[in-house]
């Protein structure tokens, strides 16, 4: 395992050396597919790239990847080369005169009077946006239909948040909007081979948690399985992306890709990321807690990484050898639970959409492909000592001890038994509902993931997943806590947040690589959705 020394600050100078190894394999190997000319700011800009994000001119290092050059990069380039070297050079001067900056936009209240909910209604126009126009040097892949952006630094679509803020949509009757979002994924299928974290070219080596198959069967729920139909041969892509490989697994702890066999007859998932290296929008902090390791356990320090970003919990104890130190960091060595379950409703949404289309053969072939990952569910996640769900290290062949709310997601899923669900409802009330709601561990690590914050898409899942089982009181009190710390922080900062701490709700949620973000698709549509189901801070 992994242990990182402590962290010096990153140089500005970076040698040539160093630049090729963290730019190789940067392509999509899906990208001959796409008929646009992708744009990889490393590549094109070279040595003007490091430079910027090393020097740590922007506090956010996402916000050099998402300028756009404003004259030709090769003219940049070169004006670069030639004023590098003198005496007044100044490199934060060159970037402001040669690149577009991003935008965010102002989502506060512009009235303490305005109730919640017309305000959230209101902001699915502020967080749309519309068919991207092609822009040439420029990492936005461009979608040709209008989406929901989740706010602050997050200025394009994201794969997993979008179903939390399609479930909002779907209370506001906007099954347009519903659409439209669908179809970009589906073109995303198409032009990328999967539906990547989101549509930058940064973000075409990595997946997120996969959620297409429940944005697709909450759309038939508010129209119809008729609707629904012209997207089973995109479920079934999404599928083969994340069990590529599978048939080349001869032996029991094989693992390629996103599978790794268990047994002779059990293949479970896992994240992963194609590329290697650190991430290039967040290059400076990656490359400096990487630069006491050796080639080898730096290129396993970056896959695990870059494999937590794949997870969507980026980061968490969860992901951590020790439960404490990214330095531990193991995520692809690691099964993560409800991973498992989203492929396991994948599986079970192909079979239904696929009976309903008259495909017999096709409907039996997954039912029996959901039936089984059921049984590895229930015989791998599960610990009967605990009473809980945690995810599976099939390199030590044991149990993660780190307990999540992930945990909830095979009782979101209609996995688990009732006797497994009525211990999970128990943990959850003794040891993760906080004043706030339920917080998303229990090691406190400084990382976002962690205790003491909480997250909407969390809260959903373990409110529905308790209510699925009949725990209808305890789901109530979760809902009713978390809606009124949304409620308490938008009436005194005019605001809907990333995330919030659920143990001091007098405190901002903390943690991560960049400041608390307002906005914020997800949280808007689970307070919404919520809110339908007759859920109050009362």
């Amino acid at each position: 395992m992994i242990y990182l020394k402590s962290i010096g600050r990153a140089a500005i100078c970076v040698s040539i050396f160093l630049i090729i190894i963290f730019s190789a394999c940067k392509k999509s190997p899906n990208q001959q597919n796409s008929k646009y000319s992708f744009y990889y700011p490393d590549q094109v800009l070279g040595e003007l790239f490091y430079q910027v994000q090393l020097a740590g001119i922007f506090p956010d290092q996402k916000t050099f990847v998402d300028c756009v050059p404003l004259d030709d990069p090769s003219i940049i380039v070169e004006k670069f080369n030639k004023g590098k070297g003198h005496a007044h050079f100044d490199l934060e001067a060159f970037v402001l005169d040669n690149f577009k900056l991003p935008e965010e936009p102002n989502l506060a209240i512009t009235s303490q009077r305005r109730d919640i909910e017309t305000h959230l209604q209101g902001l699915w126009n502020h967080l749309t946006r519309d068919a991207d126009s092609v822009f040439e040097n420029s990492t936005l892949i461009p979608l040709p239909e209008p989406y929901i952006v989740p706010g602050g630094r997050f200025r394009e679509v994201f794969y997993w948040d979008s179903y939390f803020t399609i479930l909002g949509l779907a209370v506001s009757n906007r099954a347009d909007l519903i659409k439209n979002m669908l179809n970009n994924f589906a073109w995303l299928i198409d032009t990328v081979g999967f539906i990547p974290n989101g549509n930058r070219t940064y973000f075409i080596s990595r997946s997120q948690p996969p959620f297409f198959a429940p944005m697709v069967m909450e759309y038939s729920r508010i129209s119809s399985l008729d609707s629904a139909i012209k997207y089973l041969p995109y479920l079934e892509k999404e599928y083969a992306f994340w069990m590529k490989g599978y048939d080349r697994l001869l032996c029991r702890g094989d693992a390629g890709k996103r599978v790794v066999r268990l047994s002779e007859d059990v293949i479970l998932n896992r994240y992963w990321d194609t590329n290697n290296g650190p991430r290039i929008e967040a290059y400076a902090r990656e490359h400096s807690l990487a630069s006491n390791l050796s080639a080898e356990d730096s290129l396993q320090f970056h896959k695990h990484i870059r494999a937590a970003c794949e997870s969507g919990w980026d980061f968490s104890s969860r992901w951590f050898a020790d439960g404490k130190t990214m330095g531990t960091i193991q995520t692809a060595y690691l099964l993560p639970v409800d991973q498992n379950c989203l492929l396991y409703f994948l599986e079970k949404s192909i079979a239904e959409l696929a009976g309903y289309s008259g495909m017999n053969a096709k409907q039996m072939k997954y039912e029996i492909l959901a039936k089984n990952r059921r049984v590895a569910i229930l015989n791998y996640f599960w610990d009967e000592d605990s009473g809980f769900f945690y995810d599976y290290n099939y390199k030590d062949t044991c149990l993660s001890t780190i307990k999540t709310l992930a945990a909830c997601m095979p009782l979101y899923f209609n996995i688990a038994t009732q006797e497994q669900a009525n211990r999970v409802a128990t943990v959850i009330k003794e040891e993760f509902l906080k004043e706030g709601g339920v917080v998303t561990t229990l090691q406190q690590t400084g990382e976002q993931w962690d205790y003491p914050n909480g997250w909407a898409p969390l809260q959903w899942i373990t409110v529905k997943g308790l209510s699925n089982y009949g725990h209808e009181v305890l789901a109530a009190e979760i809902a009713s806590r978390w809606m009124a710390l949304n409620e308490r922080v938008f009436f005194e900062e005019g605001k809907m947040m990333e995330k919030y701490n659920v143990v001091n709700i007098h405190l901002e949620g903390g943690g991560g690589k960049y400041p608390n973000q307002d906005g914020f698709g997800w949280t808007n549509g689970i307070y919404l959705k919520l809110l339908s189901e007759g859920h109050t801070s009362e």
